[in-house]
């Protein structure tokens, strides 16, 4: 199910009067930075983790077959790696749009990676914003078997391309990154063997 959060968004400026916000992707804002930046620079966010639990009615699928996509999980421990982009705040409209589908900003403390990328020769920390679909918008979908959720996204396309596609992305951008994401790597293994 479709639920636009553009208008939502557009009210939750949590930077008014910046002139440079920073922006935390952990899915294909990683390696579909089709938006223009300042820098970017590797960073990490604690007490959340990734996982294939959103529904992609609007890019990776359909409504009526709709793909699987990353949101993020309060989880006390985990560490989510990603990429963080300094952007003008008028970046943030095409970015509402492109997020529409029950995602809603929200702000983060997100930490800078060091030279080596790891959490140890990690820099100063700093607050940013994040796109976070969360159980109550209704194109959630929740936890599913790894098998399951490997042969959706298998099955998946939609206007932005194959919801495979997607996943097999931000893999390959993960293990640039040098990171580790046990739930994305296990999807990967089970997506491998409908190839």
């Amino acid at each position: 199910m479709l639920l636009d959060t553009t208008t939502l968004n557009q009210q939750r400026n949590f930077f008014d009067g910046h002139t440079d916000i920073w922006l935390f992707g952990y899915g294909s804002l990683i390696w579909k930075a089709d938006f223009a930046y300042l820098e970017r620079q590797p960073a990490y966010i604690t007490g959340w983790a990734r996982r294939f639990w959103q529904g992609s009615h609007d890019h990776r699928g359909t409504p009526d077959a709709p793909g699987r996509v990353a949101t993020l999980i309060r989880a006390q421990g985990e560490v989510c790696h990603g990429m963080a982009y300094r952007i003008t705040p008028d970046v943030l409209a095409p970015l509402d749009i492109r997020e529409k589908n029950g995602y809603l900003r929200e702000k983060v403390s997100l930490t800078f990676r060091g030279q080596h990328g790891n959490a140890q020769t990690a820099k100063a920390a700093t607050e940013g914003l994040i796109y976070l679909a969360t159980e109550d918008n209704p194109a959630f979908l929740g936890e599913a078997p790894l098998d399951d959720i490997a042969h959706q996204i298998a099955h998946s396309h939609g206007p932005s391309g194959s919801n495979k596609a997607y996943l097999l992305n931000l893999a390959r951008a993960l293990r640039e990154l040098g990171t580790d994401d046990a739930h994305v790597f296990a999807i990967e293994k089970q997506l491998l063997r409908y190839q």
